[in-house]
């Protein structure tokens, strides 16, 4: 899930601020590109939820989320459905966001909503994998059309 570390880590240094965390799994997704894709959608369509390999411990001290998914198949990652299914954001401005090949944003805010109905979910920002790393001023503008940082 690179690119989504990639686009927290910019919004980290715009100025956002914040705690990074990785999102991974136990097992590993393979590294080559269609086996990945394979086992992807093969958990999509059962709907597995893979165990991670790590959690945050205090989610009681952060109001704000952000959370990034690729969008696979117009939906989150399994591992991000599990961290969602797995942490109380009850109360929690949760604020997702998605990498994708031209599908943007499709079923993903659907489904964070689903996984986090106490909280306050807010509208999310899509962002094409090929030029994520050149997405400079699209993210400026989502990190400030979205959210008022106090400092």
């Amino acid at each position: 899930m690179g690119r989504q570390y990639e686009v927290r880590r910019r919004a980290d240094s715009e100025g956002a601020g914040g705690t990074l965390f990785e999102i991974k799994p136990v097992k590993p997704y393979p590294s080559g590109y269609r086996e990945c894709t394979v086992q992807a959608k093969k958990e999509i369509q059962e709907g597995v939820r893979p165990e991670l390999a790590a959690r945050v411990e205090d989610m009681g001290k952060y109001d704000v989320i952000f959370i990034g998914s690729p969008n696979w198949w117009s939906t989150i990652a399994p591992p991000v459905a599990s961290f969602l299914a797995s942490h109380d954001l009850s109360g929690k401005t949760v604020i997702p966001f998605v990498t994708h090949g031209g599908g943007g944003m499709a079923r993903c805010g659907d489904e964070v909503r689903k996984l986090c109905p106490k909280s306050t979910v807010l509208k999310g920002g899509a962002f094409a994998g090929e030029g994520i790393r050149t997405a400079r001023p699209a993210l400026v503008k989502w990190v400030n059309d979205t959210i008022t940082i106090n400092k």
